[in-house]
């Protein structure tokens, strides 16, 4: 009967497509995972990859059985963390935009470590769309990202968390000619533009349609800390989303202005798999923005009848 360290082997192969990849993952060396692989198919009687020289691919059977095997580890994870009362504990792997740790984010990260210590969360840095392939591959076990501006893929599940708006940026002290007004400052000073090929550089095009300006493309970057930084140094403005719990009004490099006519805002949510074993850890995620939300509503309506 295989055991589920042998169904857990048997993932990371196909996630991996190597016994080496794989062993890495796991802590085994290639040969030993191997010899389960051949031993889980011994005991299933049929073959489940197709090997190669430097790879092995799931032949016919292995694409079959592979997500009732994922079925069984999820299965198993869930009935194994069941006598862990409340707490959240183990290690997840998680992707997230630099942006969102600069803000709210970081916010929910540090509140569930002090509720939960047994709990390590290990964060990859990067991009939306990349994040969204290496969750649906499992080399993830979610990400936070921005709303994706296509349909994803049906394994897969983007939750909302929080909302920013596209604000526009200028220095305090520029090396160029900045304009009174808003439109006008887009017009003529040089613009930082975010990578235009991500998910927050279409919500920009979004945000420049709807102004109905054309700008003068200094620089296209990726990231949006590099951006603010260089506008704080006043060598250009951009366009970016204002980061919730960033003290922007303290900054003493840049201004933030609302952009006339416009109505952009960046939806930043949690992208996981439909089915996996870290969503109790998700859950307390989504739980934690929820009662942000709700409290942020109270201190509005009592600001308004106040």
């Amino acid at each position: 009967m295989p055991s589920i360290r042998t169904f857990k082997t048997f993932l990371a192969v196909v996630k991996h497509g190597t016994f080496a990849a794989a062993g890495k993952e796991i802590g085994l060396t290639a040969a030993a995972v191997g010899l389960q692989i051949r031993s889980l198919e011994e005991d299933l009687n049929q073959a489940l990859f197709d090997r190669g020289a430097r790879s092995v691919v799931l032949n016919t059977t292995g694409r079959r059985i592979a997500a009732q095997v994922e079925e069984l580890v999820l299965r198993y994870e869930a009935l194994a963390a069941s006598g862990d009362s409340d707490e959240l504990s183990g290690t997840v792997v998680m992707g997230a935009l630099v942006s969102a740790l600069m803000g709210a984010f970081a916010d929910a990260l540090w509140s569930l470590k002090q509720a939960h210590p047994r709990l390590v969360v290990k964060l990859l840095a990067g991009l939306s769309s990349d994040f969204a392939v290496k969750v649906e591959q499992g080399e993830l076990d979610a990400a936070v990202v921005t709303q994706p501006p296509r349909p994803l893929s049906s394994s897969l599940v983007w939750t909302p968390l929080y909302t920013e708006p596209m604000v526009l940026i200028v220095p305090r002290h520029p090396h160029f000619d900045l304009a009174g007004d808003p439109l006008e400052i887009l017009r003529r000073s040089p613009f930082l533009r975010f990578d235009r090929q991500t998910w927050t550089g279409y919500l920009v095009n979004d945000a420049l349609q709807q102004c109905q300006v054309t700008v003068r493309d200094e620089m296209e970057l990726n990231s949006v800390e590099a951006i603010v930084e260089i506008v704080r140094q006043g060598f250009g403005i951009s366009i970016v989303p204002r980061l919730a719990n960033v003290q922007w009004a303290r900054d003493q490099g840049l201004k933030v202005i609302s952009l006339p006519g416009t109505d952009v805002q960046r939806h930043v949510g949690l992208i996981e798999r439909a089915r996996h074993g870290r969503q109790r850890f998700t859950g307390a995620i989504k739980q934690y923005f929820q009662a942000s939300e709700g409290k942020n509503r109270l201190k509005r309506a009592r600001a308004r009848q106040g």
